[in-house]
């Protein structure tokens, strides 16, 4: 059970609870469970069970998969007034979770047990279009990543991701093995096309950090 003050949390978080019946905001209320989960920390592996599903109200948790060779690849992240597509999917099929998610930034959490978020997906309509709303935005951003790595060449992708970071913090506090991690290549591959960037005057790498030089000659690389 999560007290009120972490419930009104919730309602300002989500606009389904605005829509909900009292019945419904009782149940949640008294099913619900508050819980911090430091940085670091894997919430779910590959294969795991899934005994609950994490509304975010603060944090940041990444999704990704890893592959046979020990490539990684970011599948999405979600934050404040978000959750996993991947998680629901899990509890509505009854299936084990297919990838990992790992808390970036030290997340607050409610977690609505498997059993109420299947219930309640089946009884309650305002539920039912929160759930529906998660899965349509989450499947956009996964297409949008396998849209990524089949059509589009990996410089380009690395100064897009460059620029998205660089555009909040410059110099961007980013090793050459996390730009990999994120985009499903290798090390070597990324620090080609850093050096490359760098031997053309748009960054400057220095060891965990890239700084950026000429935004306008990266954007022009980033539409590649």
């Amino acid at each position: 059970m999560i007290t009120l003050i972490q419930y009104e949390r919730l309602h300002r978080m989500l606009p389904v609870l605005q829509h909900a019946s009292p019945q419904m905001q009782r149940e949640l209320l008294a099913a619900a469970i508050f819980a911090r989960i430091p940085a670091g920390k894997d919430v779910f592996v590959e294969g795991d069970s899934i005994d609950a599903i994490a509304l975010l109200l603060s944090g940041v948790v990444r999704v990704y998969k890893i592959g046979e060779t020990g490539r990684e690849i970011t599948l999405y992240r979600f934050g404040y007034g978000e959750s996993c597509i991947l998680t629901a999917n899990a509890i509505l099929s009854r299936q084990s979770f297919p990838a990992i998610a790992t808390v970036e930034k030290d997340a607050e959490a409610i977690l609505v047990p498997a059993d109420s978020f299947r219930l309640w997906v089946s009884r309650y309509e305002a539920w039912r279009d929160f759930v529906f709303d998660l899965f349509a935005q989450r499947l956009a951003s996964v297409i949008a990543v396998v849209e990524e790595v089949a059509f589009r060449r990996m410089d380009g992708r690395v100064a897009a991701l460059l620029l998205s970071r660089g555009q909040a913090h410059n110099p961007i506090t980013i090793t050459h093995q996390e730009i990999a991690s994120e985009l499903g290549s290798s090390r070597e591959v990324i620090s080609r096309l850093l050096e490359d960037f760098a031997s053309r005057g748009m960054i400057r790498t220095r060891r965990g950090a890239i700084d950026i030089l000429n935004f306008e000659e990266l954007q022009e690389s980033a539409v590649l």
